[in-house]
């Protein structure tokens, strides 16, 4: 883990995402990502210079209108003395059953944004930490280019005026092996999702042509990584 602490403190000295008495909620989706940014938030609050508090909250969604079992994730905020609060919800059943979208992820990515924000500030925090890592920036910016002919990506920090929270994204100086590696090293809980849109994503396809570029450019994620930072794209800097 302290490679990984390593490259999380870089990223947050480097974009000012910890302030002096920060309380910073982690959104915990029970995914290898989340799970590994909880862990190295929690371990970075007990050494940064700077005071800051950590929350864990997890979005339930009610997959086949059946409760999560959080059960494991509890286990370990209680190890790493972290507030855990489960959010209850009715997504599936607005996006399944009521709405019955075809294409489901988009709209329970806002909402699921939302709910998490909302959490955030009932409690008392005033940011929100993601598990993206560095895979998921550049993903989301070749399908940005690709789907919509926009050069843009989400941003390491985002201030939200209307909830007046702000988001922050320590993980992005990861790749998703490293976080992988971590998860699997540190042996920490995995809640397998129940979405029945679970794996059919368009980032899904993104992924495969990434690897497919690998073959012939081994090092092009770090380019495209690069060439955010140099092109000052979304927040992104050098």
């Amino acid at each position: 883990m302290d490679k990984i602490l390593g490259k999380v403190r870089a990223c947050t000295d480097k974009y000012n995402m910890i302030e002096e008495n920060d309380k910073i909620a982690v959104g915990v989706s029970g995914g290898k990502d989340s799970m590994v940014l909880l862990s190295a938030l929690a371990r970075l609050r007990d050494f940064y210079p700077k005071k800051f508090e950590v929350k864990a909250i997890t979005v339930d969604p009610y997959f086949l209108n059946q409760q999560g079992n959080y059960g494991e994730i509890e286990k370990l905020c209680q190890r790493l003395n972290v507030e855990y609060i489960i959010k209850e919800t009715s997504l599936y059943k607005v996006i399944f059953e009521e709405r019955k979208e075809n294409n489901p992820c988009s709209l329970c990515a806002r909402m699921r944004r939302g709910i998490i924000h909302n959490t955030a500030k009932e409690n008392g925090c005033n940011k929100v930490a993601l598990g993206h890592h560095g895979d998921d920036a550049i993903e989301t910016f070749l399908l940005n280019l690709f789907d919509g002919g926009k050069v843009s990506c989400f941003s390491p920090v985002t201030y939200l005026s209307r909830k007046d929270i702000t988001l922050i994204r320590p993980m992005l100086y990861l790749w998703e092996n490293e976080v992988t590696s971590a998860h699997i090293r540190d042996g920490l809980p995995i809640v397998k999702s129940t979405c029945p849109a679970d794996g059919v994503t368009e980032r899904q396809n993104i992924k495969k042509y990434i690897t497919s570029l690998q073959k012939k450019y081994p090092d092009i994620k770090q380019k495209l990584f690069g060439a955010m930072e140099r092109g000052n794209i979304s927040g992104f800097h050098l």
